[in-house]
């Protein structure tokens, strides 16, 4: 009898506990954030994760009335921001800008001090920008079922840019060399502006590129444009066709951003920056600004993020893996 009125009580206080701590979470999610958030970004100012984090920055900043500060710290291909993420309080006050390459080092170095899927929550994608598989006009094809049938006819002797090792065009076009069985070779570079110039003099006849500043030079007939590497066709160069639309199902890769925190971060408040996140990439006056580095705004609920983000880890870690891409 004593037993079973002390398991009574037992009960009642854990429910207490629990009805008082989820109390405690709902307080602190109406009156979120009550300082300012340290929003790092593993990339250097003046590039296109810099620029989409400082555009939503500044609308979370209105909408918050607390700073939303953007904290730059770029190196080793996103490494180092990352890492200092991961190792920062999971209280909602430090946020990470999440891109394609995050999913991408976990293959190329084995030993991170991080982990992506055990030390961060995703919160939400904030968009998306294609690349464009482009080439020297030099080069007799217009399309990329003529691209592959020249590359069988001449094994070997074409080549194409990328803005490094292990980034996502040189991944991109590994794939499609490896789908379409042909000899394309890959010709890193530190950066994306010498890839193109290489491409534009004719030295490197192909390159893999991101969409904006290609814009001017296909426009201008100094590039041709053979295919987006996006999931569907995009405004700014609307008459390009997919890579998957070319003979290659299922193909997609580009930059993707997002938001992200440490693990542990309290759910109802993962989930109430997501309702932000969410209302501020729909505004109206946001979409001109992404679409500035050719980006498309996204929305997505915390549960999508993270099954793309496992998608993303697995498909990129196969890439590496048949392509044999090492860091630099």
């Amino acid at each position: 009898m004593m037993l079973a009125k002390g398991a009574r009580c037992a009960r009642v206080l854990l429910i207490s506990a629990l009805a008082g701590n989820t109390i405690a979470i709902a307080a602190a999610t109406d009156t979120f954030p009550t300082k300012s958030i340290r929003f790092i970004v593993p990339w250097p100012p003046g590039g296109g994760a810099d620029y989409l984090s400082r555009v939503v920055a500044q609308k979370l900043t209105e909408r918050y009335g607390q700073n939303v500060v953007v904290d730059n710290r770029g190196g080793a291909g996103g490494v180092i921001g990352t890492e200092l993420a991961a190792k920062a309080p999971a209280d909602g006050y430090t946020w990470m800008l999440e891109t394609a390459p995050t999913t991408i080092v976990p293959a190329l170095h084995p030993k991170l001090g991080f982990d992506v899927l055990r030390d961060f929550t995703p919160v939400s994608l904030i968009a998306s920008a294609p690349y464009v598989l482009a080439s020297h006009p030099s080069l007799p094809v217009k399309s990329v079922a003529e691209l592959v049938a020249h590359a069988k006819l001449h094994p070997g002797q074409l080549s194409y840019s990328s803005s490094g090792n292990g980034s996502v065009p040189h991944l991109a076009g590994a794939i499609i060399r490896l789908r379409a069985g042909v000899q394309i070779t890959h010709v890193p570079y530190r950066g994306t502006a010498p890839a193109i110039a290489d491409t534009l003099s004719g030295r490197v006849p192909l390159t893999i590129s991101n969409i904006v500043p290609m814009l001017t030079q296909i426009k201008a007939g100094k590039l041709r444009g053979l295919a987006v590497t996006s999931a569907e066709r995009v405004k700014l160069l609307p008459e390009l066709p997919t890579v998957a639309e070319s003979g290659f199902a299922g193909f997609e890769a580009g930059v993707w951003y997002g938001v992200a925190v440490p693990a542990g971060t309290p759910a109802a408040i993962v989930n109430a920056m997501n309702r932000e996140i969410n209302q501020v990439v729909r505004a109206p006056d946001v979409e001109p600004r992404f679409s500035q580095e050719g980006a498309t705004a996204l929305a997505v609920t915390p549960k999508e993020f993270a099954a793309y983000v496992e998608r993303e880890l697995k498909k990129w870690a196969e890439a590496v893996r048949v392509s044999g891409a090492k860091a630099d």
